[in-house]
């Protein structure tokens, strides 16, 4: 990974800048040359409530002119992926590249410009009052002529999933659109490579963060979702994604409940084997249903076992996490101190840059 600045006119670095938060717009992009100057033209220079707002582009393997656009429109500062990394990727790679850059509060938006820039004000304020750690857009689903009847209903579906996983009364789970505090930007981790925006959401809520809803408009579709290619591949690699994140965030309870069912039906079979036996017909074995039931009932045994196992490793994962926090928040707070220019030939690859 490669990061690029384009200083802007008065605001080179050694120079005065306005007092203030520091809020960092990022854009994560591939291949978006033809969108990405729209996108660009509506985002704002300034913020109620910060000091300074500055332009991130995340270029994700780009094979055509993004950088180049990204530059000619005034983006500041540019994170170039050497190859194709995947959507989750370049989201916390941008998350990482904010926080070095000094941000306290970070905005993610599309390229596409699906989301309409004259919501970040509403998206950033409840972060700036100190209300909410992270802020989901929530667009109007129901009037958004381009979704079709199906999308709606798995929209609606899904966040009502994500709400039950997370404990979170988010109203949109698909929301790209969204703003994050420093703090809570520096202990968000992503493991999946598909999408961020459900497994952020399942870590916010079971962490402990404050999620909050806002509503936000959209603009006209520009261009077909590269995200959603196919309905049933999206509902299965999202369903995927949360069943993961539960087993990897909650692995106790996780296979607690897994192994809950051939536990009763293993019960049942024994059971039924036992009434049989002593009121019924002495000379008939019954044999096979008892043999089901033990091996059903051990089968759940093993998978209560793995559950104390899992608990185990996550509890050595929460430390961790806090140590690799920890590093991080050491790393970066020099660089938000000084020159911005101290982050441009460093990165470190974290666990979200790789399939698991």
């Amino acid at each position: 990974m490669t990061i690029q600045r384009k200083d802007l006119i008065g605001c080179a670095d050694g120079g005065d800048v306005a007092a203030g938060p520091l809020l960092i717009i990022q854009i994560p992009c591939l291949n978006e040359e033809e969108t990405l100057p729209g996108t660009l033209a509506d985002l704002p220079r300034q913020v109620a409530g910060f000091g300074r707002v500055e332009w991130l582009v995340i270029d994700d393997g780009s094979t055509d002119e993004t950088v180049a656009v990204a530059k000619r429109c005034g983006v500041d500062h540019v994170v170039s992926h050497g190859r194709n990394r995947g959507l989750a990727a370049a989201y916390m790679t941008g998350l990482d590249a904010a926080i070095r850059l000094g941000a306290d509060v970070i905005v993610n938006t599309d390229a596409d410009n699906q989301y309409r820039a004259d919501g970040i004000g509403d998206l950033t304020a409840p972060v700036l009052a100190g209300l909410a750690d992270l802020v989901v857009g929530e667009r109007p689903i129901e009037d958004i002529d381009e979704f079709s009847k199906v999308k709606k209903v798995l929209q609606r579906l899904g966040t009502r999933v994500v709400r039950a996983f997370s404990g979170t009364e988010v109203r949109d789970a698909a929301s790209g659109f969204r703003a994050v505090s420093r703090e809570t930007a520096l202990r968000l981790r992503v493991f999946g490579r598909y999408t961020y925006t459900m497994e952020t959401l399942v870590q916010a809520g079971w962490e402990g963060f404050r999620v909050a809803s806002v509503p936000v408009n959209v603009n006209p579709k520009t261009r077909e979702s590269r995200l959603v290619r196919s309905i049933p591949r999206y509902v299965f690699r999202s369903a995927t994604t949360i069943i993961r994140t539960f087993a990897l965030y909650r692995p106790f309870r996780f296979f607690t409940i897994l192994g809950t069912p051939p536990f009763i039906l293993g019960a049942i079979l024994i059971l039924r084997w036992i009434a049989l036996y002593l009121f019924s017909d002495t000379y008939t074995s019954r044999l096979p249903s008892l043999f089901l039931g033990l091996g059903a009932t051990l089968f759940a045994i093993q998978i209560w076992s793995v559950a104390f196992l899992a608990d185990l490793l996550a509890a050595n994962r929460r430390v961790s996490s806090d140590f690799l926090v920890a590093e991080r928040r050491a790393a970066v707070e020099p660089s938000a101190r000084g020159s911005h220019l101290s982050f441009m030939t460093r990165h470190a690859d974290y666990p979200h840059d790789r399939e698991q």
